[in-house]
């Protein structure tokens, strides 16, 4: 199904000489041509996130001649960003992530425009920063954001294209409810909070986002000249561990909240709430609150003053390639997926704090223990990211 966006008008715009010199290997391409390189550049394009998926995107975006591009993300460019963020360089760890990528895309193509939203996308700004752009990419990597986008784009009457990834696998559609099925149709309600682990929390291999971020900008381009078959309707999944790509087919819930013919949810509302999560893969310095948690400070004093862990046990919740990587000494492993079936490996008399990289999972793991009647029990708030911070540099950080 071959889908354009109808109002872009390539008499709009003219193509210099420079430019139809740069994209001299669009214009010989009779699915492209003179006319579909204007609409290019006549077209204007948001990308919520500038990071692994938004690194392609931007960079190809900007080759391929797309007038205007809007950049969306609060963060700054961070070392551990460098294995998969190729938008980003040393030189500008740091840097505001929307201006370290202006700064590139604009070297690959001077001749677009770039607009730098240095913000959180939430319901307060989503409407305003939307609204101007053609088209919105999703390249999020949470689910308040996502569900966020989506409602934008069903309420603005915008293509919304998704990606996703997670570890080898990713995921690719189009959610434009005036042609087919939305985001919410697909995914009604966000999975329990803590089930589906971060990137953060589970890692990515590094090309992945470039094999999805490129199909993005592929079906965003395909929509701006309308040449092709859209994803609308279909989810295509990819596993770069077995080289596959599969395509289910999406249909349109009558029911949706907000795309049905009589929606429920006509206005923005908050998506934190509604996915009791936050809207930023930020990791430092995550606790359970009401008096489970321990600092490392507390941690550290405690060792301290018992020459060790040997009044109390340290439970690493993290995985062994993780232990692997840097550990406190005194812990014992116990990753999380099998505390469950360990669990009488504890005593329940005996204090116990428990551990992983930033205080998440430990978290769980906390929960699970209070559950099976655990009481002298603490959270390392910050995990051993706050150890290595701020009471053992010795450790490295990842």
């Amino acid at each position: 199904m071959s889908i354009a966006l109808e109002h872009i008008d390539p008499n709009s715009v003219d193509l210099s000489h420079e430019e139809i010199k740069r994209y001299s290997r669009h214009l010989i391409m009779p699915e492209v041509g003179m006319k579909g390189q204007k609409k290019l550049k006549a077209a204007s394009v948001l990308l919520i996130g500038t990071g692994g998926l938004g690194s392609p995107l931007a960079m190809y975006l900007a080759a391929a001649g797309v007038g205007r591009i809007g950049l969306v993300d609060y963060d700054t460019v961070d070392a551990s960003n460098l294995q998969r963020q190729v938008v980003h360089g040393t030189s500008t760890i740091g840097k505001l992530k929307v201006e370290s990528a202006k700064e590139r895309i604009l070297d690959i193509n001077p001749d677009i425009r770039v607009d730098t939203y240095n913000d959180l996308f939430t319901s307060a700004n989503a409407f305003d920063i939307a609204r101007p752009y053609d088209i919105i990419i999703d390249g999020t990597d949470n689910f308040p954001t996502r569900y966020l986008v989506n409602d934008v784009c069903v309420l603005l009457k915008k293509p919304n294209v998704y990606g996703s990834i997670f570890r080898f696998e990713g995921q690719a559609s189009v959610f434009w409810a005036e042609h087919g099925p939305c985001y919410r149709c697909l995914f009604p309600e966000p999975p329990p909070p803590g089930l589906v682990p971060s990137c953060a929390e589970g890692g990515v291999f590094g090309v992945l986002p470039g094999t999805i971020g490129t199909i993005q900008a592929t079906e965003a381009i395909k929509l701006i000249i309308g040449v092709g078959d859209s994803l609308i309707g279909r989810l295509m999944l990819y596993d770069a561990l077995e080289m596959t790509f599969d395509t289910v087919k999406l249909k349109k819930n009558p029911n949706c909240l907000v795309c049905s013919p009589n929606p429920k949810i006509t206005e923005l509302i908050d998506y934190e709430q509604f996915c009791g999560m936050p809207m930023n893969d930020h990791q430092d310095e995550i606790g359970s609150g009401e008096g489970w948690d321990m600092s490392v400070q507390e941690l550290d004093q405690k060792i301290k003053a018992n020459s060790g862990v040997k009044n109390f046990r340290l439970i690493d919740v993290r995985e062994e390639h993780e232990w692997e990587i840097a550990h406190i000494e005194g812990a014992q492993l116990i990753p999380l997926g099998t505390l469950a079936a360990r669990m009488n490996e504890l005593d329940s008399a005996q204090e116990i704090v428990l551990q992983c990289k930033s205080g998440a999972r430990s978290g769980r793991a906390l929960d699970l223990l209070r559950g099976a009647g655990f009481r002298k029990i603490k959270n390392l708030k910050g995990g051993i990211v706050a150890w290595a911070n701020q009471v053992d540099p010795s450790l490295p950080v990842y």
